[in-house]
């Protein structure tokens, strides 16, 4: 396991891997669950109850050897109650919105949203900076 400097954890974090990799001044708030081959990049955000997933098919035959984490990318913010799909990569900078289901990879810099998830804005255009 890897856990940088800086990290912010909120009562009720599970630390169940030995495979997780979590870099410095990351944020994770009540109830986060982060499996095993997960990476959470610099100064990412993860709300309350937030899911990341590595299993594709939970117990099927096998299925312990071909897990794939989620890798959540620099900056990236995941609102509450969202859950990401095995093998996702979260772009640099990206917002997931809350209760979002996300099933793809995440281009950074874009605001992502809904069940599955869709393209909601380019963060630039946000009304606050």
């Amino acid at each position: 396991r890897t856990i940088s400097s800086g990290i912010t954890f909120r009562l009720g974090l599970p630390l169940w891997s030995s495979t997780m990799t979590i870099e410095d001044n990351v944020r994770l708030h009540t109830q986060v669950f982060v499996p095993e081959y997960c990476v959470l990049k610099e100064s990412c955000w993860l709300g309350p109850n937030v899911v990341l997933t590595n299993a594709k098919y939970p117990k099927s035959i096998g299925v312990k050897e071909s897990l794939e984490g989620c890798l959540v990318g620099e900056a990236a913010i995941v609102g509450a109650n969202a859950t990401v799909l095995p093998g996702v990569k979260l772009g640099k900078n990206s917002i997931i919105g809350a209760g979002s289901l996300v099933s793809k990879d995440i281009p950074e810099l874009q605001v992502w949203a809904g069940n599955p998830a869709r393209f909601i804005k380019n963060k630039e255009e946000l009304p606050y900076k």
